[in-house]
């Protein structure tokens, strides 16, 4: 049985060119890394391989565009809007529940949005457990978007 959607939204300021910021979205992931804490990520990704999921699968299609159904490491491409700014990823690890992140550039602003839809009681400890250390890395990753 799935939960109510826990949404954690971050925005960030862009003091330069949101072009810019467009393009390091549009090149997460693969060679890129994720702007911070990649190290973090494929100990995520050994840990999800452990436990029987499908690991850090590093690589993307293509180092630049990015199409709906596309892999980006162990996350897939939702919706790629770039014309409207906007990328959903979804997350294809092993979890208790449905992860989204998404990026949106509204005017001077990346809005970064996290949705995870826990399953049960499980997924909504394992939210609580990991809550503290995903608010760091997502913060600080898009604070390195913006940069």
């Amino acid at each position: 049985m799935t939960s109510k959607i826990i949404s954690e939204r971050m925005t960030f300021q862009i003091p330069g060119e949101t072009e810019k910021v467009l393009e390091r979205i549009w090149t997460i992931g693969g060679d890129s890394g994720w702007y911070y804490g990649t190290d973090l990520w494929k100990f995520r990704g050994w840990l999800d391989k452990i436990t029987g999921g499908i690991g850090f699968r590093k690589g993307r299609r293509d180092s630049v565009e990015l199409i709906e159904g596309d892999q980006i490491d162990f996350w897939r491409v939702e919706t790629a809007d770039k014309e409207n700014r906007f990328l959903k990823l979804k997350a294809e690890m092993s979890l208790p529940g449905i992860v989204f992140l998404q990026w949106v550039i509204r005017q001077n602003e990346l809005i970064q949005t996290i949705d995870f839809i826990p399953n049960g009681w499980k997924g909504k400890a394992y939210w609580i457990l990991v809550r503290p250390f995903h608010f760091w890395i997502f913060y600080n990753m898009g604070r390195r978007l913006v940069q």
